[in-house]
């Protein structure tokens, strides 16, 4: 259970980045009722992921890395920074949706390459990281939070 949960979560990020990109080709194309149904998809596979990721954490725990003592530090500066992007793509995402719902479209139009980007960025890093704790180097042991991240 300790690494099925974060490969589910994984999954269900990267679905949502996937539904992203497709939300950006359907507004691109001016389809907006497709961009909303599957922008839509996006959020709840994205809520999905977090929920996921905060049973594993509350639950059983983070993992931490498991790999050489000569390259957690650089570990732990990826996921610092896949941490800081992941927060700003879910406060983004927030104020994109509450945007796009209000046809607040001026600030929606304003944010949405940017959130996309920031979203891609925090995917492809947080899919990085599941790969360094869990695929390319064994598991490190299973701790509390702030443990997992600062080492």
């Amino acid at each position: 259970m300790a690494t099925f949960l974060p490969f589910i979560s994984t999954v269900f990020i990267a679905l949502s980045a996937i539904f992203v990109a497709v939300g950006w080709y359907y507004i691109a194309k001016r389809n907006i009722e497709a961009h909303r149904k599957v922008m839509f998809w996006a959020a709840v596979l994205a809520v999905v992921f977090f929920a996921t990721y905060l049973s594993k954490t509350f639950f059983i725990g983070s993992t931490s890395f498991g790999g050489p003592e000569e390259v957690e530090t650089y570990y732990q500066i990826f996921l610092l920074f896949h941490i800081t992007m992941a927060t700003i793509a879910a406060v983004l995402g927030i104020i994109q949706l509450v945007t796009g719902y209000k046809n607040n479209l001026k600030l929606h139009r304003k944010l949405g390459a940017t959130t996309s980007i920031i979203w891609f960025i925090s995917a492809t890093t947080g899919i990085a990281v599941y790969l360094l704790l869990y695929i390319i180097f064994d598991p490190g042991e299973t701790t509390h939070l702030f443990r997992a991240i600062l080492g």
